[in-house]
């Protein structure tokens, strides 16, 4: 009788370790995905206050209840071809922990977004070597849930690579 219930407690321990939830949302028809853990919140595109002498993949800041909070356009980040933001852009805020070990609110904007699907590590595949449009560190591996393949970010990496900070504190 007590191997059942081992067996049931290790299954619970190994369901709720060897997994993690995703967000994901659609860029140019592919479907990608950042740890649910990672997004504050997500709304409709309105409009950002542009900054000068910033790449073009960073439209410019929000203010979002008090807090400047960059805003990255993946698909010029991506070196993907630029379409007009339509009812279903929507702007992902999410928490990013920069190379100094620092938290920060940053925001993405993407076609559309998705669902929120539990993946497994087992169905976890490596990130092959793109070349040169996503830098493979910022991958964390791909996953196919309903036959559909889904490229997971390092929301960290991504956002932290070759992207300026924001100096909240200079006048």
């Amino acid at each position: 009788m007590s191997a059942s219930p081992e067996h049931v407690s290790e299954s619970t321990i190994r369901s709720e370790s060897e997994g993690d939830q995703y967000l994901t949302f659609l860029l140019a028809g592919e479907e990608y995905g950042v740890s649910i853990l990672r997004v504050q919140e997500i709304k409709g595109w309105d409009s950002a206050t542009p900054l000068p002498n910033m790449p073009d993949y960073i439209l410019g800041v929000i203010n979002l209840r008090g807090t400047v909070v960059p805003v990255i356009e993946l698909r010029k980040r991506f070196g993907l071809e630029s379409i007009p933001f339509g009812p279903e852009t929507v702007v992902i805020v999410v928490k990013v922990l920069g190379e100094d070990g620092k938290e920060r609110t940053m925001s993405i904007v993407a076609d559309a977004v998705s669902e929120v699907y539990d993946v497994a590590d087992a169905d976890l595949q490596p990130a092959p070597d793109f070349g040169g449009t996503i830098n493979s560190t910022s991958v964390t591996g791909l996953a196919t849930i309903d036959e559909k393949m889904i490229i997971l970010l390092d929301i960290d990496d991504l956002m932290s690579a070759d992207i300026p900070t924001l100096d909240e504190s200079a006048d």
